[in-house]
């Protein structure tokens, strides 16, 4: 899951360098107002490309790392219903 995501993140965050590249080295010999749109278009790229980046998926178990807290780990396993070895 983590390589796909770092893949769309990466294929996204092209597409924008692209877009701007296009836009000043190409697209506004012709147009632009045109340059201007593709620019705001590859503006609004990085921040999903983040979110996508930083979600979470099913398959992924972050909530079940432990916080350090003995007591509070052993409440939260015991509402999961994990069976731990008790420390001595």
């Amino acid at each position: 899951m983590y390589a796909r995501r770092k893949h769309a993140y990466f294929a996204m965050m092209g597409v924008c360098i692209a877009l701007f590249v296009l836009a000043w080295g190409v697209v506004r010999l012709w147009s632009v107002p045109a340059a201007v749109i593709m620019c705001v278009v590859a503006m609004v790229i990085p921040p999903f490309a983040a979110i996508v980046a930083n979600r979470h998926g099913p398959d992924d178990r972050w909530w079940d790392d432990p916080s350090g807290d003995e007591k509070s780990d052993e409440w939260w396993d015991e509402l999961d219903g994990k069976k731990r070895p008790r420390r001595r």
